[in-house]
């Protein structure tokens, strides 16, 4: 009975997303151009499918040879409009994922704003130096904004083609709207693909000839402590007598799980809502979980976007503060040749960067 309920629903939140799609294609809703490429990156289906390590990438791509702002809604923020994100500003302020791209790349201009419109208007508005390209995070559906490129990011242990709508499913629109993307990514694979699966998800996606399809897995870095002053003792790697607390707060920790499994024996699980505000309760019973583990070495590990929601808890019980590490990640492109992926976006946007001179754009990559 719940399923059927689910399925109603469903039903009817698929009519809603297909009508509003129907507008942009119709051309009654309208999305709008710039004058500078714009790249977006996003999902269809909700959280889990690594849009901020790919947009770190495109970052470090491109920041090296043109001058670039990125642009988000910063989700679970408290402050509404166009906000630009400051080394000093707070995840409650502009969002975890803002926050931490701006940490990372602190030359780069980031900007929050849950208008994509506006803020782009506003990024080339206030910039001392007009960018050369706007990375928008999190905005396959936010079709106001008509991207110059349109990266689709797809989790490899949750493919689109076996999912369904909300709620009954994940998806946020239907899987057939991957037709928008200029760019598929099939993320979080494993270290190697063989060719007959890589033609099977072709098959499966239906990729078109205007559509470039790639691949992508998880690197894991070394854990740092995020309270380096506390940590009484180096315990930068684990064993297998180890005794993890994987303390996340976000939409998918299976793989980073799996991960430490592969190193330890004992891995417990504190678990909590994508984007989970911290409090000093949900501190208290971390405490108490990692004190109840009976290993000789103990450690709580978590993600690099959570530490900053951490960090901003007052009264953070020592013991916490002294076994708290975080794992830092990137993503590491597989079965490629000559780095296709970044070789495509270096050269589309060379090509299409802002010149007024002559006015000219070239619309196709």
């Amino acid at each position: 009975m719940k399923k059927f309920i689910l399925y109603l629903f469903s039903l009817v939140y698929g009519m809603v997303v297909n009508f509003r799609n129907l507008l942009f294609n119709l051309n009654i809703l309208r999305g709008r151009e710039f004058e500078v490429p714009v790249i977006s990156v996003g999902n269809i289906t909700v959280g889990g499918t690594g849009k901020t390590p790919h947009t770190e990438h495109l970052i470090q791509l491109l920041s090296t040879k043109f001058n670039i702002a990125v642009l988000s809604r910063g989700y679970k923020r408290k402050s509404r409009g166009f906000l630009p994100v400051e080394t000093t500003s707070t995840s409650k302020q502009v969002g975890d994922e803002p926050l931490q791209i701006k940490m990372k790349f602190p030359s780069v201009m980031v900007a929050v704003d849950e208008n994509r419109v506006r803020g782009i208007e506003r990024i080339l508005a206030i910039s001392e130096k007009r960018p050369d390209v706007i990375i928008l995070d999190d905005a396959f559906q936010h079709r106001y904004v008509t991207p110059s490129i349109n990266i689709l990011l797809i989790d490899f242990s949750r493919m689109i083609t076996e999912d369904e709508l909300l709620p009954l499913g994940r998806l946020r629109e239907p899987a057939s709207n991957r037709d928008r993307a200029n760019i598929i990514i099939v993320t979080k694979c494993p270290r190697e693909i063989k060719p007959i699966d890589e033609r099977i998800i072709t098959k499966d996606l239906h990729i078109w000839p205007y559509q470039d399809l790639f691949f992508s897995r998880i690197k894991y870095g070394e854990l740092m402590p995020l309270f380096p002053d506390k940590v009484k003792e180096t315990k930068g790697a684990i064993d297998s007598e180890t005794g993890v607390l994987l303390l996340t707060g976000i939409a998918n920790p299976e793989s980073l799980k799996a991960k430490l499994l592969q190193t330890t024996r004992t891995v417990v699980s504190a678990e909590y809502p994508d984007h989970h505000a911290f409090s000093l309760k949900d501190m208290e019973q971390v405490a108490s979980q990692l004190t109840a583990l009976t290993t000789v070495k103990k450690m709580i590990i978590t993600t690099e976007k959570d530490t900053f929601r951490i960090k901003e808890i007052d009264n953070l019980p020592e013991i916490i503060a002294e076994n708290l590490y975080y794992i830092p990640i990137e993503i590491k492109f597989i079965n490629q040749t000559d780095n296709d992926f970044d070789k495509k976006i270096l050269k589309y946007v060379g090509e299409n960067k802002s010149n007024f001179e002559l006015h000219s754009r070239k619309n196709k990559i």
